[in-house]
């Protein structure tokens, strides 16, 4: 890993939306607008703690992170980061980019005494599981759950409870 000289880290701002959503689109192989867009707002708005950053190479977004700061989560009291996006330019890896993004996320994080940072990946993507497991990323003490609402099975259980509770009420079709 040969970091380069000419990166810098900085916070996320306004003008690198439409980069940082072209530079997804190379990283995925599609554009993600609909999902890429809000999270980006959502990112720069003026409220609470910014916690995305962008890293650039030669005076142009090379990589970008987005985290939030969480006062309180699943009714957990204390402050908790979550890394909810994290991308570098495909022809730019294996250059510490990303490390030098988490590296900064974490020293702001400390800086506001938030001991907690957390992100989901999928089994199915070894390459990013084994690079968190190297920024030293473990299972967390939490089970994610996750159920399918229109599940055929979800909504006969509950159209069975709704005629239990009284032949007249009319399950939501």
């Amino acid at each position: 890993m040969d970091l380069f000289p000419s990166a810098t880290v900085r916070s996320l701002e306004a003008k690198d939306v439409d980069a940082v959503v072209a530079l997804d689109a190379r990283i995925v192989g599609r554009r993600r607008d609909g999902y890429l867009r809000p999270k980006l707002a959502e990112a720069l708005k003026d409220v609470g703690i910014r916690a995305s950053l962008v890293v650039e190479h030669d005076g142009r977004p090379a990589g970008f992170l987005l985290a939030k700061v969480w006062y309180g989560e699943f009714g957990e009291l204390d402050p908790v980061a979550v890394l909810d996006t994290i991308g570098v330019d495909p022809l730019l890896r294996s250059h510490g980019l990303a490390t030098v993004m988490l590296d900064q996320l974490r020293m702001n994080l400390a800086a506001l005494d938030i001991r907690t940072l957390r992100t989901e990946v999928s089994w199915r993507n070894p390459e990013l599981l084994t690079f968190f497991h190297r920024e030293g990323f473990v299972p967390a003490q939490r089970l994610c759950l996750e159920a399918d609402p229109a599940a055929p099975e979800v909504r006969a259980r509950r159209e069975a409870r709704l005629e239990a509770q009284g032949g007249d009420a009319v399950a939501a079709r």
